[in-house]
């Protein structure tokens, strides 16, 4: 053990100050993953961009996000947990400031990339800590509060980002992260723990198959339409970065299973079921959360002609009924199968998308699409929280970094797929109606859309909305072949 080898015993130590220390950095950037899209057309509008370029702030900020984590678990139980998370806090922290002073789309793009590297420090050591300071008997309830953050998060960024947008501006949304961030540090300083730490090697050619095949993937994907599909520049093409992306992923696999150290990505966490299962159902809700907002928020602003707050109050609901119903959620995670709770979070979730694709229509009551957006909330409190709690459950302590890096990593990975699929078929269905990529008024931050084009616009954006409800259903498949916790055989 190295110099941060003051091992805590959860039976002796309160753990809780401590996780609502890292709770309080986590729920910041958590925030950012999804605060962008309801200042899209502020953005598209300050500087002349379309909505797939912008569509690129949010995921190069899930790229870079998404793509270390698998190794900053690992650094974590190298070098501490408590150093990692206040060096990626404070390199976040720096990394918002940048984006709020940034003067071009390009540059704001980069200084989101080194946002998502901070995050990537962060987060698998809120998760890893969690695991080491808490009981057994009290990790589920301490799981479910981690999980109803990011559940939570994911809903109040559009809010959040809509009143900072309408009253300071569209910077505002990364400004704010400064003094949060500032906060977050002294409390992480004082409350979180040193852990023990432990050797690791580190797989840094795993790192790099992984990051390009994402990259060369997700640039194909979310750039195809683009360029029709076709030629890109000389002999590259988007078929062939996508297939270059694909095989470069398989690849990664390919050594993962042959590595005789270690591994960045153990493929023996995958032989634990639940294990397996929560990381594929978390990564359909966090492709269904970041696809939403695009759409959703285009419509709100363009077509019903909503302020940015305006636009994010719609998304009220789903919070105060996602945090209720999280509390109850918590309490039952510890005590109740987790298919019963995930099976219905799913269902729930994907009647809700459906329904509200299909409200999305310029002559929708208000009062349809707010009962639709609550029924999404309640739906995601059933899922955040049991998921986080099952997926590392059943792991030894010695993996809770690996376990956690992992999970988040395919968490953020269905994130970044989410952006990028919605970016090209809301491309796609604009084009299908007839409209371009930045449409007449689409440029315009604040104020409807020419009338001629509303019904069309509208149809665009319902039709995308359909591909949220559609993966859903596989993390319903998934949510329903989970098993009983090993635990819970003592209760």
């Amino acid at each position: 053990m190295s110099a941060e080898t003051i091992p805590v015993n959860p039976h002796q130590t309160n753990p809780w100050p401590a996780l609502w220390a890292l709770c309080l950095g986590f729920f910041m950037i958590l925030v950012d993953t999804t605060i962008v899209t309801v200042a899209t057309p502020a953005i598209i509008d300050d500087f002349g961009a379309d909505v797939n370029t912008v569509v690129w702030v949010t995921s190069a900020y899930l790229l870079a996000y998404a793509v270390p984590v698998l190794i900053t678990g690992r650094l974590g139980d190298r070098f501490g947990p408590r150093r990692l998370y206040l060096i990626g806090l404070a390199i976040f922290t720096a990394a918002s400031l940048w984006c709020g002073l940034t003067s071009t789309i390009e540059g704001l793009i980069v200084a989101r990339v080194f946002q998502g590297l901070g995050a990537s420090l962060m987060t698998p050591q809120t998760m890893a800590v969690i695991t080491r300071i808490f009981p057994m008997e009290r990790r589920g309830a301490a799981m479910s509060l981690w999980g109803a953050t990011a559940g939570v998060a994911t809903l109040v960024g559009p809010i959040a980002g809509g009143l900072l947008v309408d009253s300071l501006g569209w910077e505002w949304i990364f400004f704010i992260n400064v003094p949060v961030g500032i906060l977050a540090m002294v409390l992480a300083w004082r409350l979180v723990p040193t852990l023990d730490t432990r050797s690791h090697s580190f797989d840094w050619l795993g790192v790099l198959l992984s990051g390009a095949g994402m990259f060369l993937l997700v640039f194909g994907l979310q750039e195809g339409h683009q360029f029709d599909w076709a030629t890109i520049a000389g002999p590259i093409t988007v078929w062939r970065l996508i297939i270059a992306g694909l095989v470069l992923i398989a690849v990664f696999i390919w050594w993962q299973a042959h590595n005789r150290r270690e591994p960045l990505m153990p493929l023996g966490l995958f032989a634990d079921r639940n294990f397996s299962l929560a990381n594929l159902s978390i990564a359909t809700v966090s492709f269904a959360f970041t696809a939403m907002g695009f759409p959703l928020m285009l419509y709100a602003q363009l077509v019903r002609g909503y302020s940015p707050t305006q636009a994010g109050l719609l998304l009220a609901p789903m919070a105060p009924v996602s945090i209720l119903a999280a509390r109850r959620v918590g309490s039952l995670t510890d005590r109740v199968h987790p298919r019963v709770l995930t099976v219905f979070g799913f269902a729930t979730l994907i009647a809700a998308m459906v329904g509200l694709a299909l409200a999305v229509r310029p002559e929708t009551p208000l009062w349809v699409l707010l009962v639709a957006l609550g029924v999404l909330g309640l739906g995601s409190s059933f899922l955040w929280a049991p998921l986080s709690a099952t997926a590392n459950r059943n792991l030894p302590m010695h993996q809770a970094g690996a376990g956690a890096g992992v999970y988040n990593a395919n968490r953020q990975v269905g994130a970044v797929l989410g952006s990028a699929a919605i970016a090209v078929l809301i491309d796609a269905r604009l084009a299908a109606q007839g409209l371009g990529s930045s449409p007449a008024g689409a440029g315009t931050a604040s104020g409807a859309m020419p009338p001629a084009v509303l019904d069309a616009f509208s149809e665009a954006m319902g039709q995308s909305l359909l591909l949220v409800p559609c993966v859903l259903v596989v993390g319903l498949l998934a949510a329903l072949a989970l098993e009983r916790p090993r635990h819970f055989a003592r209760h």
